[in-house]
């Protein structure tokens, strides 16, 4: 077993450039989150390095248990160590942490195999994985995400919410519109000083839960729980599906020749760490990364096509049309002629970029979802993130039981693409 251990920052670009693309099994990594009580320990993963900016900046992959993806920058040397302290520029994962991290302490064994041994010793079993039905990101998105979430993380160090962004406050909870471009830890942390402010008093970080997890570059609705007791009960009330949402998407790609469609599939991670779509007839199957396929539905509503509506269903009911269950890859072909679809989305399941890869899938990924094949660049614009927004929330109140409709302000683009309807 090797220690892994980096040089002063004179040598760091030889030593990186030897690291680049080699796979690495991190039997234990180490870290604590600062503003939080815990450290943080996880095993048995597996870590890649997948990008390396002039030896002063580099981002890793790991993929397991706990999925993350960080991006580092380094900070120099610990004097009692001579290993290097990096502090974390920003995330782009399932539990992505935005947060200053110290790097404590990594034991890894490096296997510096080359692709045709690795394609020699690739086990059979391999061939009984689930296939999945989606395209993997584009390689274009990598850089892109990465850029991206570097901005948000330099932005989120300087983001504060206002009284202005909250939605919905009571004794056990806290709803505010998070702004697009913004990690969900910097709203945590930031309704902590808020509420710390209002009353006068320190709250205790560690009794704020958020109990719904938006995308850095999806805005809207977001729920914080000012209790352990009450957040339990509303995570239940998620993973039971008891809370209804809506989301609005403004996405390009081919006109649907549906107004309203249910589509249920699976969902997981393929081989390389992607999300992906899977046929709904392999949800339970095992995953390479030793996870399942797991079941996912969304109601999709055509509001508009090319600025012209189709209907207008309110923020809080549901009109059932066709059902699609996934059982092959789409047959939607790339058209020439792109639409502009506006559609709201009823997602039926909480999995992790959900509406994204539906859209995706049906031919209408969303405008600046690089990721999942949405464009970047649209009439001379550029986007910096996708345009999806949570527009409300509605669910049993876990302690009065009484029922609660939580409404954001939508962003400028929406109310720009609604405008169009009603001229």
């Amino acid at each position: 077993m090797a220690f892994l251990t980096l040089p002063s920052s004179s040598l760091v670009s030889q030593a990186l450039a030897i690291f680049l693309s080699c796979r690495f099994l991190v039997n234990d990594l180490l870290f604590i989150r600062y503003g939080w009580p815990e450290i943080t320990r996880v095993r048995n993963i597996n870590l890649d390095f997948i990008h390396f900016f002039g030896g002063r900046l580099y981002s890793v992959k790991i993929t397991g248990q706990h999925e993350f993806i960080l991006s580092y920058c380094l900070c120099g040397t610990n004097s009692s160590t001579q290993r290097p302290n990096l502090t974390l520029c920003g995330s782009i994962a399932k539990y992505g942490i935005s947060k200053p991290i110290e790097f404590l302490s990594m034991a890894a064994e490096a296997h510096m195999k080359s692709p045709q041994t690795q394609l020699e010793n690739t086990p059979q079993t391999l061939q009984n994985y689930p296939v999945p039905l989606s395209p993997p990101p584009p390689l274009v998105s990598k850089n892109l995400e990465l850029s991206r979430a570097l901005t948000a993380s330099s932005k989120s160090a300087l983001f504060s919410l206002s009284r202005e962004d909250v939605l919905f406050e009571d004794e056990w909870l806290i709803a505010v519109n998070k702004p697009q471009g913004i990690y969900c830890e910097s709203i945590l942390s930031s309704v902590h000083n808020l509420l710390s402010a209002d009353q006068g008093e320190q709250v205790k970080l560690q009794e704020l839960h958020l109990s719904n997890r938006l995308d850095r570059d999806t805005s809207g609705v977001t729920v914080i729980t000012k209790s352990h007791k009450v957040a339990a009960k509303l995570v239940k009330a998620f993973t039971d599906h008891m809370v209804k949402k809506t989301y609005l998407a403004f996405c390009i790609g081919t006109a649907p020749k549906w107004e309203n469609i249910i589509i249920q599939s699976g969902h997981g991670r393929s081989r390389h760490g992607a999300w992906r779509v899977y046929a709904f007839s392999d949800v339970g199957r095992t995953l390479p990364g030793g996870s399942f396929v797991r079941d996912m539905e969304t109601l999709f509503e055509v509001l508009s096509v090319n600025g012209k509506g189709c209907f207008q269903a309110s923020s809080g009911s549901e009109r059932h049309g066709e059902k699609l269950v996934v059982e092959e890859k789409s047959e939607i072909t790339c058209d020439a002629n792109k639409a502009e679809v506006l559609v709201r989305a009823h997602p039926r399941s909480g999995r992790t970029h959900q509406i994204r890869l539906h859209c995706q899938y049906l031919g209408i990924p969303i405008r600046g979802d690089v990721k999942y094949e949405g464009v970047c660049e649209w009439k001379d614009t550029i986007y910096e993130g996708h345009e999806l927004h949570a527009e409300s929330l509605s669910f049993e109140h876990p302690v009065t039981g009484q029922s609660v409709l939580i409404q954001a302000p939508l962003p400028l683009w929406a109310n720009q693409a609604l405008a169009q309807l009603s001229s």
